[in-house]
């Protein structure tokens, strides 16, 4: 029998974040989606099974439009000015929200046309050397004699960063003002101000980017897409939205991701043998670590064009979906003993890169990216160990992504 009134809204623990697992498996149990708050205060239709997940990041019936995005993020917060109907602005410029990531077809699939072209596997994998050279240099500076390090500010911050700036061309020590707008405009419980400063920043150093790129062109990726031509290209505002696409977006999800697989192998010491013993299975011990613990816990926000039923549930047009990446590579029905690590598990079809039109187009660099840091990183130090109990670690506060804010480790045991 169908639901035909709203479902109680949950609110998500305080210790998500620290502990997501234990509550996406009861709610996964008990119904294939359920309307939550977070913590940040967006109400959301979150879904937890494989399937439903996997069906939902390619429905047409779900919409991933920009235009819309402030506004029924707002409306569904609670943002709304009390005598108006027309809700509170969150501080996104629509020059960044309408980008590739956040569009339908048919523009999605001709923005997507156009950066395929020059975003290539050969184009990313060119970069190993250099990357394989920045991770020498990144951890040659770790090995500095202290007892104590963190990888996350001395590794999983500053690779994905600079092989950013290597893709498309800008300078690496531009990486630090980066860092800090993407934790404003990505991270979670900003001021409206602080992320509307934050957009500002991103579109005018992207406009004098693009402009240099025009006037001197590189081999780079932005000068690629800046490049005028008589056919199809993508507009000012779309090169916009490309930048703050692989620089913002991209930069957050890798570091996350980066430092999971390393906080994975290190608490599991039979596992990190293991992939030290044998480097043969790294591609798949990517895709383990991925499906175990990736950086995105959450899909980006859709909403739903029309009523979608699941199962005995159903969710109302105009609703924010919140697809569980988390929970869906943790589930038994796909993966027998999901709660397990085993690098030798060769797991099918995970969803930490996305799945459908929308799947990462990235992908390829972050693979090389984490590939090369646990292979230099593990061959180096043999005896690198956890330098802190794993229950005193602190995740950030963030309703998309999941990662801890520091890794500190002994090098040598």
């Amino acid at each position: 029998m169908l639901v035909d009134s709203p479902q109680p809204v949950q609110q998500v623990p305080a210790d998500f974040m620290k502990h997501p697992y234990a509550f996406l498996d009861r709610l996964r149990a008990e119904a294939p989606a359920h309307n939550l708050v977070f913590p940040h205060g967006a109400k959301v239709w979150l879904v937890t099974r494989y399937a439903d997940v996997r069906r939902l990041l390619s429905d047409p019936r779900v919409s991933k439009d920009g235009r819309r995005a402030n506004e029924l993020f707002a409306r569904h917060s609670g943002m709304v000015v009390a005598e108006q109907s027309e809700p509170t602005d969150l501080g996104f410029d629509d020059e960044l929200t309408s980008h590739m990531l956040n569009s339908d077809p048919p523009r999605h699939t001709r923005l997507r046309s156009l950066v395929g072209k020059e975003l290539t596997a050969k184009r990313m994998e060119g970069l190993r050397p250099r990357l394989e050279q920045v991770v020498d240099e990144l951890l040659d500076a770790l090995d500095d004699g202290r007892a104590e390090v963190d990888l996350v500010t001395g590794l999983t911050q500053p690779l994905p960063i600079i092989a950013i700036c290597e893709l498309l061309g800008i300078p690496a020590e531009d990486g630090s003002v980066f860092r800090r707008w993407a934790t404003e405009l990505v991270g979670a419980g900003h001021p409206p101000e602080v992320v509307e400063a934050a957009s500002n920043n991103v579109i005018e150093y992207a406009k004098k980017t693009i402009a240099a790129k025009r006037a001197e062109p590189g081999d780079d990726l932005i000068s690629a897409l800046a490049r005028e031509t008589d056919a199809d290209r993508l507009t000012d505002d779309e090169l916009l939205g490309m930048f703050f696409l692989l620089v913002i977006a991209g930069y957050s999800t890798t570091t996350h991701s980066l430092t999971n697989f390393l906080f994975s192998l290190l608490t599991h010491p039979e596992e990190l043998a293991k992939l030290r013993a044998d480097d043969s299975i790294m591609h798949i011990a990517v895709d383990e670590l991925m499906r175990y613990d990736g950086g995105v816990g959450v899909a980006t926000f859709r909403f739903t064009k029309q009523e979608i039923t699941l199962d005995d549930v159903v969710i109302p047009a105009g609703e924010i979906l919140a697809l569980s990446l988390s929970s869906a590579d943790r589930d038994g029905t796909k993966y027998p003993d999901p709660d397990r690590l085993d690098l030798n598990r060769r797991p099918n079809g995970v969803l930490g890169f996305g799945h459908g039109p929308h799947y990462c187009i990235g992908a390829p660099l972050a693979r090389i990216q984490a590939e090369t840091a646990l292979r230099k990183l593990l061959d180096r130090f043999p005896g690198i160990r956890l330098a802190a109990d794993p229950d005193s670690l602190e995740w950030e506060n963030n309703a998309l992504l999941r990662g801890l804010i520091t890794l500190p480790v002994s090098l040598r045991g």
